[in-house]
């Protein structure tokens, strides 16, 4: 009787981290950070529509780490998203979850007079940042915007940040579109690429 092939054992866990370890050295070695991640700047626009609006699961929030709109109606919104727009007092604002009593570190600060363009960095005062109440919309002003917490490559918790600028406002109709950017690097503050 035949027998088949014996499969071959797997190695030991640390002999496979050390031949992990001379990978990633010899990586290194030649120039390349294996674990960095490349990105370009890729701006986009986006219209969202206010929570005051009577219709319901028009996209009125934004998830900036997967650059797409969301229903906050939608059962799978919630935790799922970083701002959400509504109107107050005749006003378009932005709302950071914390707003909706929703349990977030999606934050949202406030830079007035500068250009998109010239925002490379999120501030780095955590005072500066909105968590729990609305922000109003006005144009003239970049908002920087810390996401929601996500799991990261490796297990690490992150957030991430982006960039925003109104470029239609409309209370009547309840809309807003905006100008955003967003650095797909776990925890890295920066707005611009690195080799921008």
């Amino acid at each position: 009787m035949t027998h088949p092939p014996a499969l071959p054992r797997p190695l030991p866990r640390p002999v496979r981290l050390a031949a992990l370890a001379v990978v990633c050295l010899a990586a290194a070695a030649c120039g390349d950070d294996p674990f960095e991640v490349r990105w370009t700047a890729d701006p986009d626009t986006v219209l969202l529509y206010s929570l005051a609006r009577p219709e319901l699961n028009l996209p009125s929030a934004f998830n900036f780490l997967l650059r797409v709109a969301v229903p906050v109606e939608s059962p799978n919104a919630t935790g799922n998203w970083d701002v959400a727009v509504d109107t107050e007092d005749d006003r378009i604002v932005l709302l950071p979850p914390g707003a909706l009593h929703i349990d977030s570190r999606a934050a949202i600060a406030v830079i007035p007079g500068v250009d998109f363009d010239d925002v490379r960095e999120a501030p780095g005062d955590i005072d500066l940042y909105v968590t729990d109440e609305a922000v109003p919309v006005a144009t003239g002003s970049v908002y920087v915007v810390q996401t929601h917490q996500s799991a990261g490559t490796f297990g690490r918790r992150c957030v991430y940040y982006a960039k925003v600028e109104p470029i239609e406002i409309d209370v009547v109709l309840g809309t807003l579109r905006f100008l955003f950017d967003a650095n797909p690097v776990c925890n890295d503050t920066r707005l611009v690429p690195p080799d921008d």
